[in-house]
């Protein structure tokens, strides 16, 4: 048995760097000074030999291609197993249309994720005699590869951008944001991408993880507002900043996790930069900064 984790990308949507930003980390990032980062995604295998790839980014094709454990070992053969989105996020959704090619494997989300891809019709591209839909109920185990099992559970969070209304709600728990928890040959890991608050639940169920990847995106709750970029803080886009007193790295100083990883960290974010305060301020508190690449065995 093999219990491992592929960051397939490492940066929350837009990428680093992001295609209309010119934030420092994203000129460093295009003058080679710091890594690119691609869209965020995760693969695992319970076996080192059937994968799930855990949100499809927009540069899935790229990420796919740099994969060798992913690259097809016949005309049509592929050692992906299965596809699961957590949100209807763009960035999580927008690479199933780059598997359109004919392909079979599984495609896991909760009925209200569905329906937000079902509501569209390009998302018919996936032919549904190849690709089939898997409703996952929340809090239900089920196997989303051979040798790994998965849970979904809610995490607080908000729907997609392009669905909002003009009241938003940002710490909603429910179908339209999941956690995943992965089981095989009694190893635990969490995949997070995107959450508002930790919760006593949720911080109970992360407790004895062998590993928990989790929601990055932002060092300071007003780090879009002091760039520039948005008038958004981190909490109305629905995710915890790194720092701060209700920020993770404080959250988690009370959670037993054998390995913490942050994933989906935007393109402002100063731990994107190898050098910076704030990246070794979150290694020192025993973090894990992904990368597109980073390969864990769990």
């Amino acid at each position: 048995m093999s219990f491992r984790a592929q960051v397939l990308g490492a940066a929350a949507g837009g990428g680093l760097p992001q295609w209309n930003c010119g934030c420092m980390n994203c000129n460093l990032a295009r003058a080679g000074d710091i890594p690119a980062q691609t869209q965020s995604s995760v693969a695992f295998t319970g076996n080192g030999r059937d994968w799930a790839i855990l949100n499809a980014s927009p540069d899935i094709r790229e990420q796919m291609a740099r994969t060798p454990a992913l690259h097809p070992t016949g005309p049509r053969s592929l050692p992906l197993h299965s596809v699961l989105v957590t949100n209807g996020d763009i960035d999580h959704v927008a690479g199933l249309l780059i598997l359109r090619e004919q392909q079979p494997f599984t495609l896991f989300a909760t009925g209200e994720i569905h329906q937000v891809l079902g509501d569209n019709p390009i998302f018919n591209a996936l032919n549904h005699d190849l690709v089939k839909r898997s409703v996952i109920t929340l809090d239900t185990p089920f196997t989303l590869a051979p040798d790994l099992t998965a849970t979904l559970f809610a995490v607080p969070g908000k729907v997609p951008l392009y669905l909002e209304g003009k009241e938003v709600q940002t710490d909603l728990e429910g179908e339209q944001t999941v956690g995943v928890h992965l089981q095989t040959n009694g190893k635990s890991a969490f995949y997070i991408p995107g959450c508002a608050l930790m919760k006593p639940d949720l911080a109970d169920r992360l407790s004895g993880a062998d590993a928990v990847f989790f929601d990055g995106t932002l060092w300071r709750d007003d780090e879009m507002i002091t760039e520039g970029l948005s008038q958004k803080t981190g909490q109305r886009m629905g995710h915890m900043s790194m720092s701060g007193p209700g920020g993770s790295m404080a959250a988690f100083e009370t959670i037993d996790v054998a390995r913490k990883v942050f994933v989906h960290m935007n393109n402002t974010n100063p731990v994107l930069r190898p050098s910076s305060d704030e990246r070794q301020h979150a290694q020192d508190a025993g973090w894990t900064i992904a990368t597109d690449g980073l390969e864990l065995e769990i």
